[in-house]
């Protein structure tokens, strides 16, 4: 899951929200052509909800209340949740397999209203951390540790396959296995992080690319999956963290947060300055965390004889891969979906305070704003944003 796009797509405006489930339908099946409903929804079915439309197209909208659906679930009411650059991903169209109609978002903590008949580790009322993963717990992949792949229905189902986060409920489908309590006291924004943007840069960059004491390493995108790498690729004792994008304002973030150097890729050159700071023998690991052709041209170019070569980013498009160069340099190349295996141990941490994602947090907003927090977050570089908090204020609910 990756940084936020570059530009931005014309997005709608807040739609009305007094229509039922079948109104709902109907509009979505024309397009947004709204149609009276036949009779009044009671208050307490729908909720607010930022609804996908299509590529470009994004709304906050009221949607039916999600149910239980199997004896696994649970109800949660979301307390805050964030923006992910995937999310900006999946406006652009880069992910198929999110459908017009679905609620987005994959993040986010709450209060769980209802569990199904099956729960057994939580009940109403327990405070949680909502994986972005979904694991049955069961199945083949989840006994692997393979939560991503789950063979039962889960995996990175939440704001793709079934409806997310960014709303004021969610279902969770699996909830003793994807579910995390939340200690008393806790800070709750700050393991909003820990939902997904933090297992996501450790286990995807940081432990796919074996980070160890003494390597140099390269982070390509300073957004907030680099800087979730940048984080915890310390716990390893690099001897150089070098961190590279165009965002002059995420280099100097860089920097705070424990880059050794930082690369401007504005000019183009940022390959060339990695291999004169490292005497032209190129770094031991690099971390793709942007998803774009350009960055994982540069993560090629920069990587070292036996390095490893980390691909973080979300690709809607098809990359180049430079077999005729690299096919005898001894690389690895590593790809795939966080499984969110490490959320207990990042949890932990965070909770002692040795790793403060809290820093990370630069825009705060209430889920009536949410259309202003995709434009502040979508426009990262001029509004200085990194990651955006979403909480259902009172006046919200």
């Amino acid at each position: 899951m990756d940084s936020p796009a570059e530009t931005k797509p014309p997005f709608l405006q807040r739609l009305p929200g007094k229509f039922d489930a079948e109104a709902l339908r109907v509009w979505e099946d024309e397009g947004g052509a709204q149609r009276p409903p036949k009779k009044g929804p009671k208050a307490e079915s729908l909720m607010q909800a930022l609804t996908y439309l299509g590529p470009g197209r994004r709304a906050l909208e009221a949607k039916p209340k999600p149910r239980i659906q199997a004896a696994t679930d649970a109800i949660v009411r979301i307390t805050a949740t964030t923006i992910c650059g995937t999310d900006l991903h999946i406006l652009k169209g880069d992910v198929p397999t999110v459908t017009p109609g679905r609620i987005l978002g994959h993040e986010g903590v709450g209060i769980i209203e209802e569990v199904g008949t099956s729960v057994s580790n939580f009940q109403v009322g327990t405070h949680v951390l909502i994986s972005c993963i979904t694991s049955c717990g069961r199945c083949t992949n989840c006994k692997r540790g393979m939560y991503s792949h789950c063979e039962n229905g889960g995996g990175w189902i939440l704001g793709n396959l079934i409806d997310g986060t960014q709303a004021e409920y969610v279902r969770i489908p699996y909830a003793d296995n994807s579910l995390y309590p939340i200690p008393a006291g806790a800070d709750e924004e700050a393991l909003v992080m820990l939902s997904d943007i933090l297992p996501t840069g450790f286990e995807c960059g940081v432990l796919n690319g074996k980070v160890k004491p003494g390597d140099t390493v390269a982070i390509v995108g300073a957004g907030p999956i680099g800087l979730a790498a940048l984080l915890t690729a310390q716990f390893y004792a690099p001897a150089e963290i070098i961190m590279i994008d165009g965002d002059k304002n995420r280099l100097e973030v860089s920097t705070r947060f424990g880059a050794t150097k930082v690369i401007s890729s504005i000019d183009g050159k940022a390959a060339e300055e990695v291999m004169v700071l490292t005497g032209n023998k190129g770094v031991d690991v690099v971390i793709e965390a942007v998803g774009v052709p350009g960055s994982f041209d540069t993560c090629q170019r920069i990587v070292a004889a036996g390095g490893h070569i980390a691909n973080i980013g979300v690709h809607g498009k098809p990359v180049q891969l430079h077999l005729d160069k690299l096919w005898s340099q001894n690389i690895t190349l590593t790809t795939g979906l966080v499984d969110t295996a490490t959320t207990p141990m990042l949890l932990k941490t965070v909770i002692s305070g040795k790793l403060q994602p809290k820093e990370l947090i630069t825009h705060r907003f209430t889920l009536k704003d949410v259309m202003k927090a995709y434009d502040t977050f979508a426009d990262a570089t001029n509004q200085r944003a990194l990651k955006v908090i979403i909480t259902n204020a009172p006046d919200t609910m």
